[in-house]
């Protein structure tokens, strides 16, 4: 891909399959300005996340903390016994409509776990929803949770307490916004686009465990207009290559066994409408179970997080 640094910023060219046709883009555009020719604003939000249900807490506990499947629900289940969450075994990412009155409390025992000033404002309506609720709502900390001296839990249902918790604020949580610019240029005969992003309002993501860091995004300079005549610094080539799939984590194995019929060729089959009907391989409750059972019979191994075929299975 041709790049150019118009001094600031960057704009990419189209990709090029060969590289002796990037190197000609890009030596068209050495020595010549880069024209603006149109400056697009939008303004975008991304709405809070919903709460946990098992699996969701499951896949997010491995790709954050690199806890088993098994793992998060052994903690999730001795937090339960200790009455400091509700219901470990649920399919369910909301509350029921009469808990709406009981989510600020939620929320500000949320908040003393996770170390955090209490919200000002604590969307309840959001998260509460009864047509959405099955046999258990979902995963939330109790208001006793608020009370306990967290940093007296092991470490595994502290990490745990505190995901359940981030989560909560995050989904009672105000949009995140930002604005999005995108900027397209024209140099040497060829079109190039660069896009900038400002964050407005960090809303839920300001609960996250990973914040979001304003610096760290790309910010086009202000004062773009079309008809701008900028200076072209320099011009280089991005080279990059396809990639084979990755190799199933947890994370990922925990989210095909909830739809796998997307990984079948033949969708008209009996079996891929059994298995549609059924929800998926396995429970909510069963699923940590049916991969422990494949690692310890041999058949799975990890290496690092990925998950790996041993010859036992393959043969």
């Amino acid at each position: 891909t041709p790049v150019l640094d118009c001094g600031g910023f960057s704009a990419a060219g189209e990709k090029c399959a060969e590289k002796a046709a990037a190197q000609a883009v890009a030596d068209a555009c050495k020595g010549q300005p880069a024209l603006v020719q149109t400056v697009e604003q939008k303004e975008k939000s991304e709405k809070p996340p919903a709460l946990y249900d098992l699996t969701t807490l499951q896949r997010d506990a491995n790709r954050q903390l690199g806890y088993t499947a098994q793992q998060t629900l052994d903690y999730l289940q001795a937090l339960y016994e200790k009455k400091l969450c509700t219901y470990p075994r649920t399919d369910s990412r909301y509350l029921t409509a009469d808990m709406e009155g009981t989510v600020p409390a939620l929320a500000a025992a949320a908040a003393k776990i996770c170390g955090v000033a209490v919200p000002d404002t604590v969307l309840a309506a959001q998260v509460c929803n009864s047509a959405k609720v099955t046999d258990h709502h979902a995963i939330v900390p109790t208001e006793g949770a608020g009370r306990a001296d967290v940093e007296a839990l092991p470490a595994g249902e502290r990490e745990i307490l505190r995901l359940v918790a981030r989560e909560l604020l995050c989904a009672t949580g105000s949009p995140y916004r930002y604005q999005e610019t995108a900027v397209t240029l024209s140099c040497g005969g060829n079109q190039f686009l660069a896009k900038g992003k400002a964050i407005t309002d960090p809303g839920w993501k300001a609960y996250q465990r990973e914040k979001v860091d304003p610096a760290k995004e790309s910010v086009l300079p202000d004062g773009l207009t079309e008809g701008m005549t900028l200076p072209v610094t320099a011009v280089t080539i991005k080279e990059g290559k396809t990639t084979a799939p990755k190799h199933y984590t947890e994370d990922t194995l925990l989210s095909a066994m909830e739809n796998p019929v997307r990984y079948m060729e033949n969708r008209d089959s009996s079996l891929v409408k059994t298995i549609g009907e059924a929800g998926g391989l396995g429970t909510v409750a069963t699923r940590a179970d049916i991969i422990e059972k494949l690692f310890r019979s041999f058949l799975l191994e990890k290496k690092g997080n990925e998950i790996y075929l041993t010859s036992k299975a393959r043969q």
